[in-house]
């Protein structure tokens, strides 16, 4: 999906969420930030995997998406925290029944549950 998708007003709501949080790693971040304002190197602690390039890509995507909120600190050597905007808390909020979901997923996984696609094979 492109990121052009996240601003065209030709889309469904649907998918110009998705436009915002598609990739990798912008949910995941979401996670920590959602506990406060970090600085990137403990994000990169967190998640680990996560690269300090992808880290920076992805934080200034949700910087300009209205997501993330960027502070540089005046000291030497610079100090730079990032924390969620209201709007970004309200993305978590939106994700929230989407993540129970995704658990309740992971557990009939775990318990051995068949998903309804994959009828059980019958002996011949």
């Amino acid at each position: 999906m492109t990121r052009s998708r996240a601003n065209d007003p030709n889309v469904c709501g649907v998918t110009a969420a998705i436009a915002v949080i598609d990739g990798k790693w912008k949910t995941a971040l979401l996670w920590p930030l959602e506990s406060g304002p970090h600085r990137p190197g403990e994000i990169l602690r967190l998640l680990p995997g996560l690269t300090e390039k992808v880290l920076t890509q992805a934080l200034r995507e949700m910087e300009a998406d209205g997501l993330v909120h960027r502070e540089v600190h005046d000291v030497r050597p610079l100090k730079t925290v990032y924390s969620l905007t209201e709007f970004g808390r309200d993305l978590c909020e939106a994700l929230a029944p989407l993540a129970d979901w995704g658990h309740r997923r992971l557990d009939r996984l775990v318990a051995g549950e068949r998903p309804a696609s994959q009828p059980e094979s019958v002996a011949v």
